[in-house]
């Protein structure tokens, strides 16, 4: 009698455990599905997801479709503060002039930050005080402040972000100019992006492959001080660590980063949406997105 149980025991865990493997989403599967999910919304949306773990699994839709980068820019301008100090122009502790004065880059007239358009409240009651560079990128990247994030671009010029993005491979991240310089916007000059180039440059911060690895883990730090967390992270659990950056502008809805599971696995995420007729339905989307894509990865 035991043994018959035992083999009826035997036979039903490998029913089970073969009835489940059968019954787990393929990549493909899952496309097909956040295809079906970015169709329920009026927009455009682009998508790169690559896991860094040893599957090799990735999903790309429209990935490298072109979308103004609003705040995702942002990251490209720390990533080359950090080059610039290694390279010992400056250093993250060197103190710098808060001002809020700056030149478009059609004619050099002069521009200003208009605080309520600037979710980095706090550096306008420092102007013409001086700051640690560091202190800057932290507000650039954990509540997007556009103050700072101008003056970082001056001192590292939007050139030189650039020229790095090409080195790391990212051929179609293009960085023209500051935040809000209108003259620039109204003739078509802009920050753009891609999902695939986004998903470059975050898999080389995850992977420690951008100056050092100390930097890389530096950058990691502060991205994940991320203020803004209705995207990629709004649905995961809260063991779930997420080095994001977002971006927000009239009908445009971004968040890229790198999602750290508890057992030490890790993907690159990017989501970009643009004409959006509503907003909060897309954020919504992004956030389904980032959820389907964190369960897929768990029942692996």
């Amino acid at each position: 009698m035991k043994n018959k149980i035992a083999l009826v025991l035997f036979l039903t865990t490998i029913f089970n455990l073969n009835f489940s493997q059968e019954n787990k989403m393929t990549i493909s599967e899952l496309r097909s599905k956040i295809i079906s999910k970015i169709d329920s919304v009026e927009g455009d949306f682009a998508v790169a997801f690559r896991d860094l773990s040893n599957s090799g699994n990735e999903i790309m839709v429209n990935e490298k479709e072109t979308f103004h980068a609003a705040s995702t820019m942002k990251t490209p301008v720390m990533i080359e503060v950090f080059k610039q100090s290694d390279e010992n122009k400056f250093d993250l502790t060197d103190s710098i002039l808060i001002k809020n004065e700056f030149k478009s880059i059609v004619d050099s007239s002069i521009f200003s930050m208009d605080i309520d358009r600037d979710s980095g409240e706090n550096f306008y009651e420092c102007i013409e005080q001086k700051k640690p560079i560091i202190e800057l990128v932290k507000d650039m990247i954990t509540v997007s402040g556009n103050l700072t994030t101008n003056i970082l671009i001056e001192i590292v010029n939007a050139k030189n972000i650039t020229e790095t993005m090409r080195d790391l491979g990212a051929k179609d991240i293009k960085v023209l100019r500051g935040v809000e310089d209108m003259k620039a916007y109204e003739l078509g000059l802009n920050n753009t992006v891609t999902a695939y180039d986004l998903m470059l440059i975050f898999k080389a911060i995850a992977e420690g492959e951008i100056v050092s690895e100390d930097v890389c883990k530096q950058m990691l730090d502060i991205l994940m001080q991320q203020k803004f967390r209705s995207k990629i992270p709004a649905l995961l659990p809260e063991d779930v660590k997420v080095a994001n950056k977002t971006g927000s502008i009239s009908g445009v809805e971004h968040d890229s980063g790198i999602v750290f599971l508890p057992d030490g696995r890790k993907y690159v995420l990017v989501i970009l949406a643009k004409n959006l007729l509503d907003t909060e339905a897309g954020i919504k989307v992004e956030a389904e997105i980032s959820k389907m894509i964190y369960d897929f990865i768990i029942e692996q």
